[in-house]
């Protein structure tokens, strides 16, 4: 029988024990990767949001703890477009409101010459003309010519358009005035989306801006949101607590899971080492069980993780706003999380069971 062939043998002797102890670890895998998914997609959401509307970068206030705190005065849109690089300057107002079961409705109020010079992609319909008007997402589950009423404010629906990102395709844009009263904010805008002048460096105006701007902080990617929340680092800590309890839990039960089975197996390692198997193939071969074990719980773990982030995303609540993504470094991440799981509760036994003397393992009883 070959090397491989006796670890498997091994692992199915105690099938039930065993496949209860990939089942442990497999939830602490579960955990990380769908957290890791569904942070993942927070990232892709907030990255859409800083180049909404094909923007090369957006404005927000300096120092704010969540973005939707943000408030600049109207004025600050006419301080960025003087700013030099900058081509295009305009104030936005988002509001999260509640609409048919979505409490993360994204209202986005945009200038009627922001959205005469930047068109929405229209499935349907036109263009709002009028503070009752009024364009949906194509998930905003709407129709044309429909009379709708949000935060007391009634709309009709003149227009579905269609977007890459989730919270837009599940939002509403309205007239800027009409998104100000809704957030009872007047002469204030939420962000300012800009355009650079063509040939124009991105990185360098957006320092400019943040130089030559009072009270601004300039967000042009997923990385640079941080500056205005805080959530990521949040999830991010939260993972990384998460993946040590995996390892920690996960190596006290494949711990267990070995000793026992050195233990059963004391007089078999015995003829093992007196028919020639050296302290190290022993310890190999301990060491080799207890990763193939947390190998197949990274896997179950993987696949359970991706399914459970998905179906997360589908209900009302956290679908309306974010899809989850699936890079492949959270799936490596679980990995190495099963890894060290493997390499940790191995660690003493292996040790223990290559120390027996071929008398002792075969005396045992």
């Amino acid at each position: 029988m070959s090397f491989v062939g006796l670890i498997l043998k091994n692992l199915l002797r105690q099938g039930t024990r065993s496949v209860l102890t990939l089942l442990g670890i497999s939830l602490g895998i579960t955990t990380v990767v769908a957290l890791g998914c569904v942070t993942a997609g927070m990232r892709s959401t907030a990255g859409s949001l800083a180049t909404s509307g094909g923007a090369d970068f957006m404005v927000a206030q300096e120092g704010a703890s969540d973005l939707s705190f943000s408030r600049l005065p109207d004025g600050t849109v006419d301080e960025v477009a003087a700013v030099p690089g900058v081509q295009e300057a305009h104030g936005v107002v988002l509001h999260i409101t509640q609409f048919r079961g979505n409490p993360y409705f994204f209202i986005m109020g945009r200038s009627r010459a922001d959205i005469t010079g930047n068109p929405l992609p229209l499935r349907a319909g036109r263009l709002p003309r009028s503070p009752e008007e009024g364009v949906f997402g194509t998930d905003a589950d709407v129709r044309v010519g429909e009379v709708v009423t949000i935060d007391r404010q009634r709309l009709r629906v003149v227009g579905i358009y269609e977007a890459a990102s989730q919270w837009e395709r599940a939002g509403a844009v309205v007239l800027l005035g009409v998104a100000q009263a809704m957030q009872r904010s007047p002469d204030t805008v939420t962000i300012v989306y800009v355009r650079v002048a063509p040939g124009a460096d991105v990185e360098a105006v957006a320092r400019r801006v943040d130089r030559q701007v009072s009270g601004v902080v300039s967000i042009a990617n997923a990385a640079d949101y941080s500056k205005v929340d805080q959530g990521f680092a949040m999830l991010d800590a939260a993972n990384l607590a998460i993946s040590f309890l995996a390892v920690v839990i996960g190596g006290i039960g494949v711990m267990n899971t070995m000793v026992m089975s050195i233990f059963e197996r004391t007089r078999e390692i015995g003829v093992l080492r007196a028919v020639g198997w050296r302290r190290s193939r022993v310890l190999r071969m301990i060491v080799s069980e207890s990763v193939f074990l947390c190998l197949g719980a990274g896997v179950v773990g993987a696949a359970m993780g991706a399914g459970i982030a998905s179906l997360a995303t589908r209900l009302p609540s956290v679908g309306g706003f974010l899809a989850p993504d699936y890079p492949m470094r959270v799936f490596v991440q679980g990995f190495v999380v099963a890894i060290v799981v493997g390499l940790l509760g191995a660690l003493y036994p292996a040790i223990r069971a290559s120390r027996l003397t071929p008398m002792e393992a075969l005396r045992h009883e």
